[in-house]
């Protein structure tokens, strides 16, 4: 019979965990480092938080760790600063200052954090966040500046290169909440050798041709379709030798690869989607029948749309991570300009926003657009036709005939998906959509198109991929899966049923599948680190909540070893539908959620190697966007005792 143990404090302190460069906190870790006995497998433990006392105000979300001062530095976006918190015991993390950015730009805001060697690298969004941002560095023990340089427009991301002779920044580029401006998307290399005279150089998108793209399956489709401006860089990973970094390009479905050392995007990789027919692939597709209802789905795919990546290295290659959240393109959703006020028919001004996210049951209901004018109703879609039909040779499974989506658009089938209504619907051989009328056959004055491929957003999975872009895995329905076994539990005592609390969003109470029609649990966040000859992964899910932990160690056969949500709320307590009709009832100070609740919405990680741990044990830190909050978790590491 198999048993298992951990390891105390004493022992893991002579078998030291470590990540590449002698600190984790730069973002690379896995990429090498002391030999040390490898665990069979892990099991996360709760062991502190700091709380902000701010709620769904994004006052905790990317965190980074300095072993040498053991501080913790904590992107606080409510106040626009960093939180400097003493880790020195891990168990009560204690404030020590906010560093704001205000002497290297003014009305400037702190976006992202890493750090390493003793340096705190900052990407800082200018003031408006069109103009192009900084990048800048300061001690990690005495919080001085050392220099700053100009990067592109919104620097949504920093890293170190492994040798901590760089940093990059992803600089994402949206555009204004209006659309009347859209920088450029871009990737700066800077050379910090002089950390008081940083260096920049400019990896663009300049070379590369929007029809290309289009064909190869990346997805260029915002207003005036420029390559440049429709590439958003997110996040960022590096090659262990320093010389690679691939580039999340969210929203358009892709990677960048660059080379670091020529500062050059060398390709953009299309990730492809997930088909949602193919079992182990399903969904389960509607928050409104409060059922588990994971199912595959003829005629749906899902985009990967991922966030956060990172690399490393397995048997000799370079393999990368993402964490497939699933993110819309939504701008102009509070102008009243964009969607045209109610009475005056469908009057948008498509120039002033771009909003690509619809309902099924509203794209295909057989009275066509009009009746969202001045609603939902994205004027661009407007401008394609005045309704839509289901191609009822795919969607013949739920009753679509050519003019009628049958049940398809039902509330409890796919009637509340959200997809996007930018593709799916069927082009002639030069792109422009073919028209149909009423009784869904093809007419060239007809007025509808005909869609026989929805797609919606996020893969509700992570991947594994090599290099090139190519996939290697992808955990497919596996979360949503877990999520509805007996198996998944959730608190930090894990004496919750997830079952109960299904797809739940991560402001919500009493909200079983909720988040089903969207995007499910939402995986956003992860990193990993290497331990021994094993390499693990940390996955944060942004709705439900919680991390899952895997073993990468074989990319083509990741293993699921433990699930750990620090959220103990999950209903009762009032008849408000989320936490923040309890605040505003009286129910819960705004300052107690952490607290009482738990932690709500974890956004970034990092990982801290027991050689680098302030008690000599692994940790795990997690800054949580909704509850404001920065929990601290213990790795334990576990042996199969024979």
């Amino acid at each position: 019979m198999t048993s298992w143990y951990s390891l105390g404090a004493g022992v893991l302190l002579a078998t030291a965990l470590t990540a590449c460069g002698g600190d984790s906190s730069d973002n690379n870790p896995a990429a090498g480092g002391e030999q040390v006995k490898t665990p069979d497998s892990l099991r996360l433990s709760f062991l502190s938080r700091y709380e902000s006392g701010s709620f769904d105000t994004s006052a905790a979300e990317i965190p980074a760790y300095d072993s040498a001062s053991q501080r913790l530095f904590v992107v606080n976006a409510r106040l626009g600063v960093l939180d400097v918190l003493d880790m020195s015991n891990p168990a009560k993390p204690a404030l020590i200052a906010s560093l704001g950015v205000e002497e290297v730009a003014a009305g400037a805001v702190v976006n992202s954090v890493a750090v390493k060697n003793g340096l705190v690298a900052i990407a800082i969004e200018a003031d408006p966040k069109t103009d192009n941002g900084f990048a800048a560095l300061y001690r990690a023990d005495d919080l001085s500046l050392l220099g700053s340089v100009e990067v592109g427009a919104q620097p949504d991301m920093i890293i170190f290169t492994p040798d901590g002779s760089k940093v990059l920044t992803a600089n994402e580029g949206e555009p204004s909440d209006d659309y009347q401006i859209d920088p450029d998307g871009s990737i700066s290399i800077i050379d910090i050798s002089n950390p008081q005279d940083p260096q920049v150089s400019t990896a663009d998108f300049s070379a590369f041709d929007a029809d290309t793209l289009r064909s190869s399956g990346v997805r260029i489709y915002g207003p005036g379709a420029d390559v440049a401006k429709d590439l958003e860089p997110e996040y960022i990973a590096v090659s262990a030798d320093g010389t690679t970094a691939w580039v999340t390009l969210q929203e358009n479905n892709a990677l960048a690869k660059v080379n670091i050392e020529t500062a050059t995007v060398t390709g953009i990789l299309p990730l492809g989607e997930i088909d949602r027919s193919v079992e182990g692939f399903g969904i389960d597709a509607s928050d409104d029948d409060q059922e588990i209802n994971i199912q595959t789905w003829e005629g749906v795919v899902g985009l990967y749309l991922p966030d956060a990546i990172h690399a490393y290295r397995a048997d000799g290659s370079t393999y990368l991570v993402t964490a497939n959240e699933g993110d819309a393109r939504a701008w102009g959703e509070d102008n009243d300009a964009y969607w045209g006020e109610e009475g005056e028919g469908c009057a948008g001004d498509a120039s002033q926003g771009f909003v690509e996210e619809f309902r099924v049951k509203h794209l295909v209901h057989k009275s066509g657009f009009d009746r969202r004018c001045g609603d939902d109703l994205p004027p661009q879609l407007r401008e394609l036709g005045a309704g839509a039909l289901l191609d009822p040779a795919v969607f013949d499974y739920c009753g679509a005939t050519a003019g009628d989506p049958g049940d398809c658009r039902e509330d409890d089938v796919l009637g509340r998906l959200n997809i996007t209504w930018t593709q799916g619907y069927k082009v002639d051989e030069a792109g422009n959509p073919v028209m149909y009328n009423d009784a869904g056959e093809a007419d060239e004055a007809g007025t509808r198109i005909m869609y026989d491929t929805l797609y919606s957003y996020g893969g509700r999975s992570f991947s594994i991929r090599d290099e090139n872009g190519n996939l290697v895995f992808d955990s497919g329905d596996a979360i949503e899966q877990f999520l509805a076994s007996d198996e998944c539990r959730l608190g930090t005592n894990r004496s919750i049923a997830c079952q109960d609390y299904f797809n739940s969003g991560h402001d919500e109470i009493n909200a079983m599948d909720s988040r089903s029609d969207a995007k499910g649990p939402e995986p956003e966040g992860l990193t990993i680190g290497a331990i021994g000859d094993k390499t693990f992964l940390f996955l944060a899910l942004e709705r439900m909540g919680g991390i899952l932990v895997y073993d990468i160690t074989d990319p083509q056969q990741p293993q699921r070893l433990d699930y750990l949500n620090s959220r103990n709320f999950w209903g009762g307590g009032g008849d408000g539908e989320d936490i923040e009709d309890l605040i505003d009832d009286g129910l819960l100070a705004e300052s107690d959620v952490g607290a009482v609740v738990g932690d709500l919405g974890p956004e970034g990680l990092v990982f801290i190697a027991a050689a680098d741990s302030p008690n000599g044990i692994p940790l795990l830190v997690v800054g949580n966007e909704v509850s404001g909050t920065t929990a601290v978790y213990q790795v334990e590491m576990l042996f199969d005792e024979e």
